[in-house]
C-alpha cells in the first residue's frame, strides 16, 4: 500500500502543474488585467488629486498597458505599475517563479488587499470547511436511514413518495433553494426566523459559551440546509441501491433460509457490505459540497469564505489570490481522492490498490 500512496503523491505534482499551466495561459488572453484595473479606477475617480500609487508585486496573470485609460498617463508611470505587479518579466519567467514559490506555499501578496495570500486563505478557509462538514454530516445522518428504509420497502407507497420528493429536491438548483429559504425564513416576504447573513451576530464576543454556540448554530441553519439538498438526494438513492444490490445476493438468501431474524440479516450481514461505498465516499462527498456550494452559498448568505474570495478576486483580477485559491482547491481535491482510496481499504481490507495501475 505504501508504494501506491507514493505513486499517488508523485502524480499530484504533474496534475497541479497542468492545472496551473492551463489557467496561467488563459489569463494571458483575458482583458482587463490588474494594470488596467488600477488605470480604470484612476480614470473613474473624479476626485483624484493626481497622486498615483501602485499595487503590490506579483508573479502571475497577464496584462498590457495598451488600455484606453492609459492614453493620458505618463509612460513612466505605466512602466512602474507593470514592474510593481511583476509584468515587466516575460510570461515564462513569471510562471516558473510562481511554481518555485508555490512549492513552499508562498503565494505572494494580494494586489489590492495588502495581505499575504496564504494568510488570506487561512482566514477564509474555516468558513467554507464549516459549511462543508455540517452539510456532509447532516446529509449522511438523514440519507442512510432513509435509504435503508426505502430499500426494505422497495416499490411501496413510501418508496414512491420519497423518491418523488428526492427527485424534485435534486432538480432544484442550490442557489434557487437558498433564495427561497431567505425569502421564507430570513425576513423576506414571510417570517423573520433566521438571520440574513453572516455566521455570528454583532454581539457574539459578549455572549457566554452556550450563547455563542447557540448563536452560531442559529446562523448556519439556512446556508447548511441550502448546501445539503444536493448531497442528500444523491446519498439517499446511493444508499438504497447499494442495499438492494446486497439484499439480492446469495449469502442473504442463505442467512434467511437458516432462520435468522430480518434485522440480524440486515444489520449483521448486509449493512457492512452495503455501507462500504457510502462510508468510503465520505471525503469525496465533502469535497463535492465544499467545491460545488461554497461560491453560491457564501455569496447569497454573505459568508466570508474561500468561494466568495475566489469569485471576488477573479472579478478584480487579483491574480495571486486567484491562483492561490486554485492551488489550494486543486491540492485538496487530489488529497481527498487519495483519502477516499485509503478509506476503502480501511473499511474493507480485501481491496488491494497495489495490484492496479494508478
Amino acid at each position: 500500500m505504501a508504494a501506491y500512496v507514493l505513486r499517488r503523491l508523485l502524480l499530484m505534482v504533474p496534475t497541479l502543474f497542468g492545472i496551473l499551466l492551463v489557467n496561467f495561459v488563459l489569463v494571458q488572453f483575458m482583458p482587463g488585467g490588474p494594470v488596467e484595473q488600477v488605470i480604470a479606477r484612476l480614470e473613474s475617480d473624479t476626485s483624484a488629486t493626481g497622486r498615483i500609487t501602485g499595487g503590490g508585486g506579483g508573479e502571475t496573470g497577464g496584462g498590457t498597458s495598451e488600455y484606453r485609460g492609459a492614453q493620458g498617463l505618463p509612460p513612466e508611470f505605466i512602466a512602474d505599475l507593470e514592474r510593481q505587479f511583476g509584468f515587466d518579466k516575460p510570461p515564462a519567467e513569471r510562471f516558473l517563479l510562481m511554481l518555485r514559490n508555490y512549492l513552499t506555499f508562498d503565494f505572494g501578496e494580494s494586489y489590492f488587499r495588502s495581505i499575504r495570500v496564504v494568510d488570506l486563505v487561512l482566514e477564509k478557509m474555516p468558513v467554507s470547511i464549516t459549511i462543508g462538514l455540517w452539510s456532509t454530516m447532516i446529509a449522511y445522518l438523514i440519507s442512510i436511514p432513509l435509504g435503508i428504509r426505502k430499500a426494505m420497502h422497495d416499490g411501496s407507497r413510501f418508496d414512491t413518495a420519497t423518491s418523488g420528493l428526492i427527485i424534485v429536491a435534486y432538480a432544484i438548483p442550490s442557489f434557487l433553494f437558498a433564495i427561497m429559504l431567505l425569502v421564507l425564513f430570513a425576513g423576506g416576504s414571510y417570517w423573520q426566523i433566521f438571520p440574513l447573513r453572516g455566521l455570528t451576530s454583532d454581539n457574539w464576543a459578549e455572549l457566554s459559551l452556550v450563547g455563542k454556540a447557540t448563536d452560531y448554530l442559529w446562523h448556519i441553519v439556512l446556508p447548511v440546509t441550502a448546501s445539503t439538498i444536493g448531497a442528500f438526494a444523491t446519498l439517499t438513492l446511493l444508499t438504497k441501491n447499494s442495499f438492494l444490490d446486497e439484499i439480492k445476493k446469495q449469502y442473504v438468501m442463505t442467512a434467511r433460509a437458516k432462520g435468522l431474524a430480518e434485522n440480524r440479516v440486515l444489520y449483521g450481514h448486509v449493512f457492512r457490505n452495503a455501507m462500504l461505498i457510502i462510508i468510503a465516499g465520505f471525503p469525496a462527498v465533502f469535497i463535492g459540497v465544499f467545491f460545488g456550494g461554497s461560491l453560491i452559498i457564501e455569496t447569497i448568505f454573505s459568508l466570508d469564505g474561500l468561494g466568495r474570495l475566489a469569485y471576488e478576486s477573479a472579478i478584480q483580477r487579483d491574480y495571486p489570490v486567484v491562483f492561490g485559491t486554485l492551488y489550494v482547491f486543486g491540492l485538496m481535491g487530489l488529497v481527498v481522492g487519495l483519502i477516499s482510496d485509503l478509506t476503502y481499504v480501511w473499511v474493507d481490507p480485501r481491496i488491494d490498490f497495489e495490484s492496479r495501475e494508478v
